[in-house]
């Protein structure tokens, strides 16, 4: 049983909804925000990113950018430009990409509901990304970033997204600069909004894609409050947390690529030698080795792309987190021969996203003299059985494209 909740979200004016909108905090960089911030003063990263609103030399995690971020959202809701919804709605989101659409429901989900393992997990968070959320959560009083969360749809709340857009004109259309289409609906019926957190009632289980720093951050403040208020009832705001639910079968994973800056002061030769042992090689000449199949990655060194192919014998009777691609790639190359042994912290190796050109790993191979990883993209099939059977990926394993804007929805509370 998955409980979802409507809820009064604090939203961008019709007018502004494009100017607001931002991708998550995590996904731009300082200097990044900075500019868009200089250029574009209604964007919600002046919420999310407040440092940017700061002396240069600001810490990030000092005091005061809290203190900017809950600042900047009161001025925002003060002016004008974000308001309340009067009463409780669930939100139809919508992304376009390439000509693939996704569509999901914005609520909140239950901190119960997360400690209990109803929404599941699939990688680790970092106690230092989640103290860094608690903070600004707890100092803006507010969710202000949605987890991206995937189930598997009913048909009857297919239908009625489907029948909704249909009779219903979109409170937001708009495609943002990365050519990301983004429309909204508001369900504001409260027989329609019945039925969706009924039809949610029957869905066993709910899936993170994205978002697990900023969903154990959520939970672990409204654990705070309900200590700070121990006759709570369980109603409050706090209770629950911002998510948009989407239909798993719609979703898609790019690749995580992993590029490592030398050879662990291996020749080329000896490198590619020490490959041969696990992996079928085939050089690829004149353009860069894009995967088509699980077992299989790209890789560029010295100037050439090569296709490998992962002999049978060493997945075949491995469990299903073992046989992912960037569990083969660790544990038979990036460890034993690279000397990579913790991903999360050695500095020699880069993870990027699958938003990226296979030229641009070749040039930051280059840029090094060292090597770059095509990697085949992880199956929403493959997650979702891992988060069953309660096991976690490794670090970097998947990266969802199109990202969820932050700022479109709010969720206040208190």
């Amino acid at each position: 049983m998955a409980v979802f909740r409507a809820f009064r979200a604090l939203r961008p004016n019709t007018e502004k909804a494009a100017e607001v909108a931002a991708l998550p905090y995590d996904v731009v960089g300082r200097e990044e925000a900075r500019l868009i911030g200089e250029k574009n003063p209604d964007s919600f990263l002046h919420v999310d990113r407040a440092e940017m609103d700061l002396p240069e030399e600001t810490d990030l995690y000092d005091d005061r950018v809290y203190e900017k971020a809950a600042e900047n959202l009161k001025k925002m809701e003060e002016s004008g430009i974000l308001i309340q919804d009067e009463a409780p709605c669930y939100y139809i989101y919508e992304l376009t990409r390439k000509g693939k659409t996704q569509t999901g429901i914005a609520g909140c989900c239950s901190i119960d509901e997360y400690m209990e393992g109803t929404i599941k997990r699939h990688e680790l968070t970092r106690e230092d990304k989640e103290q860094d959320r608690i903070q600004h959560v707890d100092a803006c009083d507010a969710n202000t970033g949605p987890i991206f969360l995937a189930c598997r749809y009913s048909d009857r709340l297919l239908d009625l997204i489907a029948e909704w857009k249909e009779e219903h004109s979109p409170a937001y259309d708009f495609t943002a600069e990365d050519e990301i289409g983004h429309r909204v609906w508001v369900i504001d019926e409260k027989d329609q909004c019945e039925i969706i957190k009924t039809e949610f009632q029957e869905i066993p289980s709910l899936y993170i894609a994205d978002g697990h720093h900023r969903a154990a951050s959520a939970v672990k403040v409204g654990q705070q409050r309900r200590t700070e208020h121990p006759d709570y009832t369980g109603e409050e705001e706090f209770n629950y947390f911002l998510s948009v639910v989407f239909p798993a079968d719609q979703l898609t994973i790019l690749s995580y690529h992993r590029v490592v800056k030398d050879l662990n002061g291996l020749t080329e030769k000896a490198f590619l030698g020490a490959l041969k042992y696990n992996f079928e090689l085939m050089i690829m000449p004149g353009f860069p080795c894009k995967p088509v199949e699980k077992h299989c990655m790209g890789m560029y060194a010295g100037g050439e792309w090569y296709h490998l192919k992962a002999w049978e014998d060493i997945y075949k009777d491995l469990d299903i987190v073992e046989q992912l691609d960037v569990s083969l790639l660790q544990e038979k190359v990036l460890d034993p021969v690279l000397g990579i042994k913790d991903p999360r912290t050695d500095e020699r190796i880069r993870f990027v996203g699958g938003n990226h050109k296979l030229k641009e790993l070749q040039k930051m191979a280059d840029e090094t003299g060292g090597v770059a990883f095509a990697m085949y993209p992880t199956s929403m099939d493959d997650l979702m059985q891992i988060a069953d059977e309660g096991k976690l990926m490794p670090p970097k394993s998947t990266w969802f494209e199109p990202k969820l804007r932050s700022g479109l929805f709010i969720h206040k509370l208190s």
